[in-house]
């Protein structure tokens, strides 16, 4: 449509309504573009000029100077059009502009007055008032971006299924210190050399990283330089040559090496301990909001591959159906989340303790997984991986989680004898009274216990439903259907690093 025919705010709904449909940008369907440029014009028909300005804003391309064009503020700041919910800035770029944008990509320009992130009684929506950059706080060196992907390079953002079976998007805000990853699955096919395992110091490629959400507060979050919190050692995260710039992870098209041989793929490692292996290499609880349903699940090292899901077969061995769990005091919310475990994930422990996730389920899962933070840069606890259908990622390392063990063990008990020693008035120093202020500022090392240490080893899955800051629940014990895995060889690996190295459960300063 020329600029001479573009409608004005005097026109009626329909003809303004058409005449923005024909500069959507086709990332969704008509029904619902046609929907939300409906609402939206509605709203505004009382505020001539931010419709004027929206008008030219959008006939123009951006082209022309335009104003804030602005909406009331919902409650959790989300926008519902066409049964679907989602963040009325994201909305509106991605018809306009960015058919593939994700809400964390989003920066207001400076001249915006009412811009999302501002937090004022009203949002503007006008997408010519945002800019699509990269997400701060995700390392991306080593990244190789799959051009195929057409999003951006980073994602921290979350998005659940409403009941319509739609995809609802939305993101945290950068104040909050925990965050959603997503990891969708790829498509690419991994090259021909990726095919057979090779000899070499470290493990081949693996097919695809992630990262996870815990609620675990091992290490504050939301530090100056996130990554500072993981001790490196001479240790340098692995990403896998899957991996894209969104740190999203899709699934390799089969091929006869996909599941590569143990013996292989950790051809030159050395077992970390001499200890025999467990009888068991995790066991997997089942919960129900707060409550556990049902017994703990064992499974047998004889069976490395394990799988999790919502039918009605009995359990064992290498399978754990959860449809088959019975709740008296089940809701029919529950109820419903259930109904989409499907056929949930399956775990594969590899080596001598990795463990990766395949996500079978026609639902995403939300993980919490210490391995999948470092991997994304991010903090320990400092983030909530959404692991979509189909995709297949590590989500622990044993390694890595021994060495950890290991420094806060150090840490901790360090710490505990400097306190002691600063509380009995030993430790003299500027600003010391008798020694209390010293040992106040060891208060926090000292105070890792073992309890800290244990949630090193276990990881947490929720089913379909995500939880978080930008969530309605914002804890995993707030959503409706997850599992905990405690990992038997960790865990082993923990007991020994406490007979070497023990610590006392943290005392308070009297």
């Amino acid at each position: 449509m020329s600029i001479t025919n573009t409608p004005t705010s005097n026109d009626a709904c329909l003809s303004i309504v058409h005449s923005l449909m024909c500069h959507r940008q086709g990332g969704e369907s008509e029904t619902f573009a046609k929907r939300a440029i409906e609402s939206l014009v509605k709203k505004l028909k009382e505020k001539k000029d931010e419709l004027d300005s929206l008008i030219t804003a959008i006939t123009t391309n951006g082209a022309h100077p335009s104003k804030c064009v602005t909406i009331q503020r919902t409650l959790d700041g989300r926008l519902q059009v066409a049964g679907r919910k989602g963040f009325p800035h994201v909305i509106y770029a991605r018809l306009w502009r960015w058919p593939d944008l994700h809400k964390n990509e989003l920066k207001h320009v400076k001249y915006c007055q009412f811009a999302f992130d501002l937090k004022c009684d009203c949002v503007c929506v006008n997408p010519y008032h945002y800019e699509r950059v990269v997400s701060p706080g995700i390392d991306l060196s080593g990244l190789t971006i799959n051009s195929s992907a057409g999003h951006s390079s980073s994602m921290i953002v979350k998005d659940e299924f409403d009941f319509d079976g739609q995809q609802s998007v939305s993101s945290i805000d950068g104040s909050h210190s925990l965050q959603t990853i997503q990891h969708p699955p790829t498509s690419s096919r991994p090259p021909p050399s990726e095919s057979f395992p090779t000899p070499t110091l470290l493990p081949p490629p693996e097919p695809s990283t992630s990262a996870s959400t815990a609620s675990f507060p091992a290490v504050a979050a939301g530090s100056g330089n996130p990554t500072s919190a993981w001790p490196r050692n001479g240790f340098t995260p692995t990403i896998p040559h899957h991996s894209n710039g969104h740190l999203q992870h899709h699934p390799p098209i089969p091929h006869p090496a996909h599941y590569w041989p143990v013996h292989n793929e950790l051809a030159f490692q050395p077992p970390i301990s001499n200890h025999p292996a467990p009888d068991y290499w995790c066991s997997i609880a089942y919960f129900e909001m707060d409550v556990q349903v049902g017994e703990t699940f064992k499974v047998p090292s004889s069976c490395p591959i394990v799988t999790v899901d919502g039918y009605v077969d009995p359990s064992g061995g290498d399978r754990f159906c959860l449809g088959q769990l019975s709740n008296v005091h089940r809701t029919e919310a529950i109820e419903r989340a259930r109904l989409h475990i499907g056929k949930g994930v399956q775990l594969e422990c590899k080596g001598e303790g990795d463990v990766w996730v395949r996500c079978l389920s026609d639902h995403a899962v939300f993980v919490q997984s210490y391995y999948l933070d470092r991997e994304a840069g991010r903090a320990p606890g400092d983030a909530v991986h959404k692991i979509y259908p189909s995709a297949y990622i590590k989500v622990f390392d044993l390694r890595q989680c021994h060495r950890q063990m290991q420094q806060q063990a150090a840490t901790a008990q360090a710490a505990a004898a400097a306190q002691a020693a600063a509380v009995a008035g030993n430790i003299p120093g500027p600003g010391s009274v008798g020694g209390i202020a010293p040992a106040i500022s060891l208060s926090a090392a000292a105070g890792i216990g073992v309890d800290d240490l244990r949630r090193l080893c276990i990881l947490r899955m929720s089913f379909v439903k995500g939880w978080g800051p930008d969530y309605p629940r914002q804890s995993i014990k707030e959503t409706p259907c997850w599992i905990e895995i405690h990992l038997h060889r960790a865990l082993q690996l923990l007991d020994e690093v406490l007979h070497t190295m023990p610590i006392a459960d943290p005392q308070p300063l009297d």
